[in-house]
């Protein structure tokens, strides 16, 4: 064959293409399962930070955390009913992408299985998710049974740092949270307020300077999903039934 002529470039050309695709899909399989894992491990990490429970180093330690310290994980219909298991046993979880699909369903109204995760303290942990400046945002907001919030944890695919970034690496920004309560006679159930939280206005927190468009996407991603769990948090004992059930129990 000519080395020179158009068939040999052609088919040269050809031969390499193949190889490479065969390369890299042999790579992305043998590579998935670990992405997986990993993909697992961080969104068990982001619920137990926003419980304020023990998030250990390693994978392995992370899930077995989690499992030592959650009671029951399910997903529930936008009724409020449940209408799915996530075994704890597995240390079963719903990661960002199917919290993607959630949001598609939260916004079609019906068909939804959202997942609840529930502690041995009492604790509920509900995802939320939305659209940032520059991509989607998501998180896990942490319920004590008094219904007031114990904790949350944010995260973002492609956000400013230093600006729209702080939602997930400004401590004192999520900190604000704890102890707030969500408002189900507002419009918004919690409000993130350009220019400072009005004093003592119980559902709502400062936004992040600089970051107007960030605060906003966050903002209603967490009023779209928590009215979307209203009928789980309204069925919720309260704080003194737990105590009365443990007691009952021990």
């Amino acid at each position: 064959m000519n080395t020179n002529g158009n068939i040999y470039t052609i088919v040269y050309s050809t031969i390499i293409v193949c190889v490479v695709a065969a390369i890299l899909a042999f790579a992305a399989s043998s590579l998935k399962p670990l992405q997986q894992a990993n993909e697992k491990a961080e969104t068990i990490s982001q619920i137990l930070s926003a419980a304020k429970l023990d998030v250990p180093s390693g994978n392995d330690a992370i899930i077995n955390s989690y499992k030592e310290q959650i009671a029951e994980a399910y997903t529930v219909s936008l009724d409020g009913e449940k209408n799915g298991e996530l075994s704890t046993a597995d240390a079963s979880v719903c990661t960002t992408s199917g919290l993607k699909a959630q949001n598609y369903k939260i916004a079609e109204g019906q068909g939804a299985a959202l997942p609840v995760y529930v502690f041995k303290n009492g604790v509920r942990v509900v995802p939320i998710y939305g659209a940032g400046l520059w991509g989607p945002v998501w998180g896990y907001v942490a319920v004590n049974p008094d219904g007031t919030i114990c904790g949350a944890t944010f995260d973002h695919a492609s956000e400013t740092p230093g600006l729209g970034g702080k939602i997930k690496d400004e401590p004192s920004f999520r900190a604000q949270l704890e102890g707030k309560i969500f408002d189900f006679s507002d419009v918004k159930p919690i409000q993130i307020v350009k220019g400072g939280a009005p004093e003592g206005k119980a559902n709502a927190i400062d936004a992040i300077s600089g970051a107007t468009m960030t605060s906003q996407g966050l903002e209603d991603a967490i009023n779209v999903w928590i009215k979307a769990y209203k009928p789980v948090f309204d069925a919720a004992p309260a704080c003194g039934e737990c105590t009365e059930s443990e007691s009952s129990e021990n």
